[in-house]
């Protein structure tokens, strides 16, 4: 079936050289693109394990298991004297 869309013609020449990069054309990528959209908007976001995690997130995960006598309130305080000299 066929579907016309308006897009700026800018946005259609980036989109030829990423086809033409990853060896697909436009019509392929705006296909898995909405059935993406369709599979989220159908199913909730829920990740079973770690490993499905974007590498992005993983990056931003730096923290390891959390220390036990930890004082949050006395490090905000902390930082907070040694942001503004409070």
């Amino acid at each position: 079936m066929k579907l016309t869309l308006n897009i700026e013609p800018s946005l259609i020449d980036q989109m030829k050289k990423v086809a033409k990069k990853r060896h697909t054309s436009i019509s392929k990528i705006a296909e898995n693109f909405f059935r993406k959209e369709i599979t989220m908007e159908n199913e909730p976001f829920v990740l079973k394990n770690e490993d499905e995690f974007p590498d992005w997130i993983k990056k931003l995960t730096i923290a390891g298991d959390p220390v036990p006598d930890f004082d949050h309130k006395a490090e905000y305080h902390k930082h907070l004297e040694e942001k503004y000299g409070l």
